[in-house]
Parts: structure tokens; sequence; C-alpha cells
């Protein structure tokens, strides 16, 4: 059974596995001669890196394979491996030869499934140690090029630690499960590309928020911490409708953002002289630039009457906690659907 499941998906296996050993190959090159330059010039390491487009490239790939590594492996690896043989009937075969529809998709599951959590693992592994030292740099405040990312934001979260592994078996579990439901490969291969893409879309915004408390805290505006102003309205007397600050330290993750008065309400317009905070407009006149009050004037005044930002965010430290909760959480949803897999094919499957 182990010699015929490999020889049914060993051509899968192979086109996955040879683009990872090549970008793996890449990676074990230039890895020590990118950590050897952080250690040099830790305060300056991206200025450094950020015209040299193998770096650039290789970045990009990394991040690019990891988040592809689920669907396809749950598409191609998954979808097919048992709605191909229900499709032509050879399931039949191997069960009138002694075989039980257990011990069948046992060995399928775990030759499968194991190999692939193995080498999305290897995978992901190899690209956080290549990308340890930028994700360190980035953190500390750095930014240049297309490395200003931290590792907590979703952009780069998912491409990272063990999450992708958990992604992985849940890809591979649901195409077996879909596979088994719909009894066509290229249907279940499309159901399972679809869902394991939205699955990857949506967590970042509605699973991964809370799988840790988040922090909360508040924040006074001022000239140097304001990173946003937005208007509304005509350019004379605009409306102020919302005010954006920086969280103290760096590489944090911001959840949600209000700005509240004294007595700790809500505000969903702000004074208007707020509108004065920002820069000059454009078009503005010398007069009306020489008529506005400094930055710092006009944040103090509004730190007086009371206004203050409240801010939920994720530090940085929240880092593995949120990488192992999510990880478990689709390891769990994997098991799930591998125990409905058992259950189908023993009790529903004719």
């Amino acid at each position: 059974m182990i010699w015929l499941t490999w020889r049914q998906f060993r051509l899968q296996a192979l086109v996955v596995v040879g683009a990872i050993v090549l970008l793996g190959v890449f990676l074990a090159v230039t890895g020590p001669g990118l950590l050897d330059t952080y250690k040099l010039r830790p305060e300056e390491f991206l200025k450094q890196i950020q015209f040299d487009r193998i770096n650039q490239y290789l970045y990009v790939a990394g991040q690019a394979l990891v988040y592809a590594a689920p669907p396809v492996i749950g598409a191609f690896w998954g979808a097919p491996l048992i709605a191909r043989e229900l499709e032509a009937g050879t399931h039949r075969l191997v069960w009138n030869q002694s075989i039980t529809r257990t011990r069948w998709l046992v060995t399928k599951l775990a030759v499968t499934g194991l190999g692939a959590m193995v080498v999305t693992g290897l995978l992901s592994l190899a690209v956080t140690w290549w990308s340890d030292p930028i994700d360190d740099a980035i953190d500390s405040g750095q930014a240049a090029g297309i490395f200003n990312v931290p590792r907590l934001l979703p952009a780069v979260f998912g491409a990272r630690g063990v999450v992708p592994i958990g992604y992985a078996a849940f890809a591979f579990a649901l195409g077996v499960a879909v596979g088994l439901l719909v009894r066509r490969s290229v249907v279940a291969i499309a159901i399972t590309l679809a869902g394991v893409i939205a699955l990857q879309i949506l967590t970042p915004i509605l699973i991964r928020p809370h799988l840790m408390t988040p922090v909360d805290t508040t924040v006074v505006v001022t000239a140097e911490n304001m990173r946003g102003l937005q208007l509304s309205g005509p350019e004379v007397n605009p409306t102020v409708l919302r005010v954006e600050a920086k969280l103290p330290g760096e590489g944090n993750w911001k959840l949600s953002e209000n700005t509240v008065n004294s007595a700790g309400q809500v505000q969903k317009t702000l004074p208007g002289y707020v509108a004065e905070c920002g820069p000059p407009r454009p078009n503005a006149t010398a007069e009306e630039t020489r008529n506005q009050q400094p930055m710092s004037a006009c944040f103090q005044r509004l730190a007086d009457d009371g206004y203050k930002q409240q801010i939920s965010y994720h530090p940085p430290n929240h880092f593995w906690g949120l990488q192992w909760r999510e990880f478990g959480l689709f390891l769990l949803l994997a098991l799930g659907l591998t125990g409905f897999s058992f259950w189908r094919i023993r009790r529903d499957l004719t």
C-alpha cells in the first residue's frame, strides 16, 4: 500500500519538493552572508541590502512560496487523493484484495499528509531562518525598500514559524474530505483551492486578532507621533473625521484606534481646529500658511481638551503565542476533517 500510494502521488510531490529544494539552495548559500552583514552593521542593515536584487527576490519568493504551499498541497495532493480513486472505480479493486477501507485510508493519509506537513515545515523553517535578520531589523524600527513590514503583521505572519504547517495539515485534510464528498477530482480541486485561499485571507481578519487578548492603551497625539489626519468636506472648514497616532515602540500590530474625549466616549468627528494640525494645504495662500498655528500648539490644545487615542494592539512579544495558538487551531480542524473522512468512508460510502 505504501509503495502504491507513493506511485500515485509522486509526480505532484516531486514538483513541489523540486521548487522547495531550489529555493532552499539559494537560501542556504545567501543566508550566512546576510547574517554576517547584520552582525557587522546592525543599525544600518536594511540600508545595506535594500538595493541587492538577489535578497529582494529571495525575500519575496520565500514568502510567496510559503503562502502558496498550503493551497497547492490541499488542491493537488489532498483533493485528488481519494476523489481520483472513486471517480475511476479503482478503490473497489483494492478493497477486494483483503485490504480494509480503514487501512487503505490510513496509509494514504499517513504517507501523503505527513509528507505535506514535513515539506511545508522545512520550507517555513528555511524561510524563517533566512529572514530572521531582516525581521529583527524591521522590528527595531528600520525600514528600507520592500523590507518594511514587521513579522507580526498579516502580510508576513503567515509565512513564518509553525503556522504554515497548520495551514498545510488543514488544507490537505480539507482536500481529502471534499474529494470524498464530491467524488470528482476537478471539482474537488477547485473547491479546495478556493476554500484554502479564502481561509488564508479571512483568518487575519476574523480569527487571529482574538487568539490572544490584545493590549489596550491610550496615546496623546503629538506632532511627532501623528501618522494620519482624515478630513471630509470643503477645503474651508472641513470636518475632521479621525486622527491616527503611532504606538510607542516598533513591530506592533494595531487592531483598532478610536479618538475618545475626556469622558472616554468615542468621537465620530473632532473639533474643527484639528484640521490645522496637519501640514498646510497644497493650494493654501501665503497668508493662510502664516496664520496657521504651529502643529505642536495645535496638538497641545487637543490634549488640553482631553482628547486621546484609544488603541488596541498586539505587541511583538505576542508573535510566538499567536503562532502556536493558530497552529493548534488548524491542526485540530485538520484532525476533525480526518475523522469525518474515516466516518464517511466506513459508514456512508458505497
